[in-house]
């Protein structure tokens, strides 16, 4: 037996890690004492709420709290999901067959792209968007036609133009709004025709819902606002990492249509056994409890953004300013196009010591780009405008 293989068969399917390179060079630079001023990973530097974090602590004490858990989530937390729905959204939904608790969202689109997908499977998905929802297909043996996605418009537009052109449906058609990583965000219109699509054309609509609460004009939406959503061949991802920063406890829901539920509850019931019983405990309470924490939160992500797109616009790097999310999505700077995202990132971090994420990594239409997450506090988003503008008239100043 040759034990060694270079390439497997679904590993071979992964295109390159974008990424490693630029995570290579910070661990190099951080190892040779540089400082590091890191926009790249979307990992919330928030607390997660006092009040969970309790709820937590005195679950896990209790006896009988620490073994097996129920792989589609206790009863306690799909009811809890359930009133999150209706309170946020108006939308009703059974916690006993519409709803499924998941180890992070995460966790819960990668198994329901093995539990529909079958090989050859053509799924159209936005470009550029979170690589999972690309490469959770890939591993699973699809095909995956990227759709521009800079705008909802944009978005809409190209799926239309993408099923004129194909010779059938796809399987499935990814939405992913408020966006990672633009910070773009739709309307409830938007939402109508992409249920109109699914209805006329039997495609299955995955909804991705993670930045629902971190937003700052016009609360977002939820596809199943649309009446007849759920009678379609549709399923929502929520979580709980950016909205209560919970990232590290991973938790999250899919909820939906009872086909779709169900076939994501088979494929987990064969390879999980749930989160832990008190995360899901404290994810009731997080739920359920007090939400001034989260307007709190998103009045911190609010500040940060105004502090970054100022303070960077004074240092000669206009990055627009998104609407929802976590995160900026920024054109190179002029005069830093011909770099490529990647090489860009590289410079900044090595004459900067700022991190940011190359766009390209979010697929082929994220080239040019860079996103910047909003994980530093102000002060060091203000030293990050004034090492960009040290680093932008050097480069200028050698390239005259």
């Amino acid at each position: 037996m040759n034990s060694e293989r270079e390439e497997f068969y679904r590993i071979k399917r992964l295109p390159p890690y974008v990424f490693a390179e630029v995570n290579k060079l910070k661990a190099e630079l951080r190892a040779g004492g540089m400082d590091i001023i890191d926009f790249g990973f979307g990992n919330p530097d928030l607390p997660t709420p006092q009040h969970v974090i309790d709820k937590l602590v005195e679950t896990v004490q209790k006896p009988r709290t620490t073994g097996y858990s129920v792989s589609r989530g206790i009863m306690g937390l799909r009811q809890a999901c359930a009133r999150y729905y209706k309170r946020r959204f108006d939308v009703d939904l059974d916690p006993s067959n519409e709803i499924v608790a998941t180890i992070g969202s995460k966790e819960g689109f990668a198994n329901l792209a093995q539990a529909i997908t079958a090989p050859g499977d053509v799924i159209f998905a936005p470009d550029p968007s979170y690589p999972l929802h690309a490469y959770g297909f890939i591993i699973a043996g699809a095909k995956i036609k990227g759709i521009p996605a800079i705008t909802a418009e944009d978005y809409l537009a190209g799926v239309k133009a993408a099923l004129e052109a194909a010779d059938k449906p796809p399987l499935a058609i990814v939405v992913c709004f408020p966006s990672n990583p633009t910070g773009e965000v739709c309307d409830l219109s938007f939402y109508q025709e992409i249920v109109d699509i699914a209805k006329r054309d039997n495609i299955i609509i995955l909804s991705d819902l993670a930045y629902s609460e971190i937003y700052f004009g016009e609360p977002p939406h939820s596809i199943f606002e649309i009446e007849g959503a759920k009678d379609c061949m549709i399923i929502e991802t929520t979580s709980l990492s950016k909205t209560y920063s919970m990232a590290g406890w991973r938790m999250g829901f899919a909820v939906g249509n009872k086909t779709l539920v169900a076939a994501l509850a088979r494929v987990k019931s064969y390879l999980d056994y749930g989160a832990f019983t008190p995360i899901q405990v404290a994810a009731c309470a997080a739920l359920d409890g007090p939400q001034d924490c989260v307007e709190h939160a998103r009045a911190i992500y609010r500040a940060r953004r105004d502090v970054l797109v100022d303070s960077f616009a004074r240092a000669g790097w206009d990055v627009p300013k998104p609407e929802a999310s976590m995160f900026t999505w920024a054109p190179l700077p002029k005069g830093f196009e011909h770099l490529g995202s990647v090489e860009f990132c590289k410079r900044l971090m090595s004459e900067a010591g700022v991190a940011v994420s190359p766009g390209n990594g979010f697929g082929e239409h994220g080239e040019g780009y860079v996103r910047i997450a909003l994980v530093e506090n102000e002060q060091r988003i203000r030293q990050a405008a004034r090492n960009i503008k040290g680093f932008l008239l050097a480069a200028r100043d050698a390239a005259q």
